[in-house]
C-alpha cells in the first residue's frame, strides 16, 4: 500500500474515532529552522507548530505534558515524527511552553485543517 493511501486511510480512521490521543512527543528546532515543510511553509522554530505523520496541514490541536499539566495550541505544518513510539514533534517554541524536550503528552484535535500545500 502506498505512503499516500496508507496516510488517507489513518487520518479517515482518525476522524471517524476518538479526537484524543496519548503518547510520546519530541522536539525539533535549529537543525531545519528556515527550511521547507512538508506542507510548503517555512519552520521557524519560534511558531507553535508540529509535525505529524498524518493528521492534515493545518490541522490545530492541543498538546498537554501529562507531568506538568500545562498545554499549548499548535498548527500540524510537518510530517514526522520519524523515530519509532512518538506522535508528535513540536517546535522548539511549542515545547518551551509546555516544558517538553521529550516527554509524555495527550493531544486534542481542536480543528482540522484542510491539507493544502502552501508554499508561504
Amino acid at each position: 500500500m502506498s505512503y499516500l493511501i496508507r496516510s488517507l486511510v489513518i487520518t479517515l480512521s482518525l476522524l471517524l474515532s476518538t479526537t484524543v490521543f496519548a503518547g510520546n512527543t519530541s522536539y525539533y528546532g535549529s537543525k531545519f529552522h528556515g527550511k521547507r515543510t512538508a506542507s510548503g511553509s517555512i519552520f521557524d522554530m519560534n511558531s507553535l507548530t508540529a509535525a505529524h505523520r498524518t493528521l492534515p496541514f493545518g490541522t490545530k490541536v492541543q498538546v498537554t505534558n501529562q507531568k506538568t499539566k500545562q498545554s499549548v495550541i499548535v498548527k500540524i505544518t510537518d510530517r514526522g515524527p520519524f523515530i519509532r513510539g512518538r506522535i508528535l514533534d513540536l517546535s522548539k517554541a511549542a515545547a518551551g511552553q509546555i516544558n517538553c524536550q521529550l516527554c509524555t503528552t495527550t493531544m486534542e484535535i481542536l480543528s482540522y485543517g484542510d491539507g493544502k500545500y502552501r508554499k508561504e
